[in-house]
């Protein structure tokens, strides 16, 4: 793979934002979007009858999710207006055909990477690092999506999860803190945050690995489609395994 022209487009503006900067515009808006989905989820479902009562983990979810994107989406579109540029261009929201990659690598990535990483993890402690403890959160959020409810899930932990995670974890955080510290740093300051931000630490190994993955795609394109694509697939593979085992 040919490496993007460096310096792109985008980064001259990035270029003005500081890793402070970068630091309390996401915590603004992971407070708001605490508090949002908060006020979201507990009005809707004191308030809603048929529809929580049905599937309140799956509904629950749903709102969560969206009130936890909605900050942060904001925030990416007033950043990207305020450097006066367009949102796709500031953050790199491009695609090209070679991304189809991102497919089998985000499949690598659930089947092989995951293993390889939790294996000497699971010899070392294995009441601790079992393949059962590290899928319960996956498992239980397959358990209680039935029907028409999995398919709710599957547009959630798909397709929105990876394009919202990838917006601010690779186009605005990665992508700022590089032009700053250094495109190594940022790598891993950004695959740390992203891993932390889960709140799993029994996913941490796993997790860190593939943030690890995800930033090399961004770094080696300067562009989200292909970590895009590779996230979408590795939750992809990740839900379907656990919905058919």
């Amino acid at each position: 793979m040919t490496q993007a022209p460096w310096p792109p487009p985008s980064v001259e503006h990035k270029s003005k934002r500081s890793p402070l900067s970068i630091f309390l515009l996401w915590i603004g808006c992971y407070l708001a979007a605490v508090v949002l989905t908060v006020v979201v989820t507990s009005s809707a479902v004191s308030g809603t009858t048929n529809t929580a009562t049905e599937n309140p983990t799956t509904f629950v979810v749903a709102l969560s999710a969206l009130g936890l994107w909605l900050p942060f989406v904001f925030m990416l579109r007033w950043v990207a207006r305020r450097a006066g540029t367009d949102f796709r261009t500031y953050f790199g929201l491009r695609f090209a055909k070679i991304d189809w990659l991102g497919i089998p690598l985000g499949v690598f990535c659930q089947v092989v990477l995951m293993n390889v990483v939790n294996w000497p993890l699971n010899k070392w402690w294995p009441e601790t690092f079992n393949p059962e403890r590290i899928e319960t959160r996956a498992r239980d959020l397959v358990d209680n999506a039935q029907g028409a409810w999995f398919i709710v899930l599957f547009v959630v932990v798909v397709i929105g999860a990876p394009l919202v995670e990838e917006l601010v974890y690779r186009g605005f955080i990665q992508g700022g803190l590089q032009t700053r510290i250094g495109s190594t740093w940022a790598l891993i300051i950004t695959s740390a945050w992203f891993t932390v931000v889960h709140m799993e630490p029994i996913e941490f190994p796993g997790l860190f690995a593939f943030a690890i993955v995800l930033g090399l795609c961004y770094r080696q394109t300067q562009r989200l489609g292909l970590s895009i694509t590779t996230h979408l697939a590795f939750n992809a593979t990740g839900l379907l395994l656990v919905a058919l085992s």
